[in-house]
């Protein structure tokens, strides 16, 4: 290697080991399209954040409305915290994907641009992370209307403590609601790992693989997290897309076989049924098509029989120690049994 080439590899190593050691605590990415509305609330929650050591990622994908121009305004009343990109649309996970390769942050986050949170969010969730040394931190959410009110709670780890050991509660693999949204994760659990481009559900693909690499989660009961229900939202339109559920379920088995915990089969088999039957079903009962709801409850059956799951292991799953079926609303149950049987 020639002498200027060899300083040119230092000066690149020493850029990386500055990124490396950023004084940014936590890098929240915000992938944005065609979210004029509602981008306004949801960024002035992040700038209003009590921890301060932190960067904005907001990352509009080919928005055709006036999103750019909030994003711009933004930029200018928060320099140092408002960092905004322009790509091409590429869907979620490619918007998120822009946001990682350009992160700084120690740990990172993800939150919707039609979503906002607690002022309070990610100064608690940091510091849990650093008390007890947690690869990956979350909180528990609640879905709110567009006028603010909350529709439902959503409480993800009750009853559990704040510091999580995972190989002595693996029970929370197949427990937990899989968002991006409602927590943060070190940055190296990214590690040659990305979202999954061009499906959906890419929640369900991605995070559980990330929790597999965890040794200790850390956990706040606070409702941080405020999920916006759109009528217009695209996840009212139900389609056969809904199959990438379960195309995520059998990515995820894959890896679990791979894992640290593989001889745990009974944790594997929970998150198949949950996610794979009653996450599955809770989709294809609102798809329209007669057609489509035919052929998905066709490849439902299929993943059934293949992963060897049995109506009675199915029927008598437990979450959080309580049996899933019998904690739902009549309607729930009525529908879920009569797929099932």
């Amino acid at each position: 290697m020639k002498r200027k080439e060899v300083f040119y590899a230092r000066d690149l190593q020493e850029i990386k080991l500055m990124t490396q050691f950023s004084d940014i605590k936590v890098s929240i990415i915000v992938p944005v399209y065609n979210v004029e509305l509602y981008l306004e609330k949801c960024l002035l929650s992040l700038v209003n954040q009590t921890l301060n050591e932190i960067e904005i990622l907001v990352v509009n994908d080919g928005s055709k409305d006036n999103s750019q121009k909030i994003i711009e305004e933004f930029q200018l009343e928060y320099p140092t915290k408002i960092f905004g990109f322009i790509k091409e649309n590429g869907g979620l996970s490619d918007a998120r994907n822009f946001g990682i390769d350009r992160a700084k942050g120690q740990f990172l986050g993800f939150v919707d641009s039609d979503d906002y949170v607690s002022e309070t969010m990610f100064e608690e969730m940091y510091n849990l992370a650093i008390k007890y040394d947690a690869e990956m931190t979350i909180c528990n959410l609640q879905k709110v209307d567009e006028n603010g009110s909350v529709t439902q709670k959503l409480t993800q780890l009750p009853g559990f403590p704040e510091k999580i050991i995972l190989k002595d509660n693996l029970s929370v693999f197949s427990d937990i609601s899989y968002f991006a949204c409602n927590k943060i994760f070190h940055r190296d659990l990214f590690d040659g790992k990305r979202f999954k481009k061009g499906v959906h559900f890419e929640d369900i693909e991605l995070i559980p693989q990330l929790l597999l690499q965890c040794r200790t989660l850390a956990f706040t009961p606070n409702y941080h997290y405020q999920y916006l229900e759109r009528q217009d939202s695209i996840s009212k339109s139900h389609t056969t897309k809904g199959l990438d559920i379960l195309k995520a379920v059998e990515t995820v088995s894959e890896k679990f076989s791979q894992s640290q915990f593989a001889h745990q089969t009974k944790a594997l088999k929970d998150f198949q049924i949950l996610e794979g039957v009653y996450t599955f079903l809770a989709y294809l009962a609102f798809v329209k098509e007669d057609s489509d709801f035919h052929k998905m409850s066709d490849v439902l059956d299929d993943f059934i029989k293949t992963k060897g799951l049995k109506t009675k292991e199915i029927l008598q799953y437990r979450r959080f120690g309580k049996n899933y079926l019998l904690s739902l609303p009549l309607r729930k149950k009525i529908y879920y049994i009569l797929s099932l049987l």
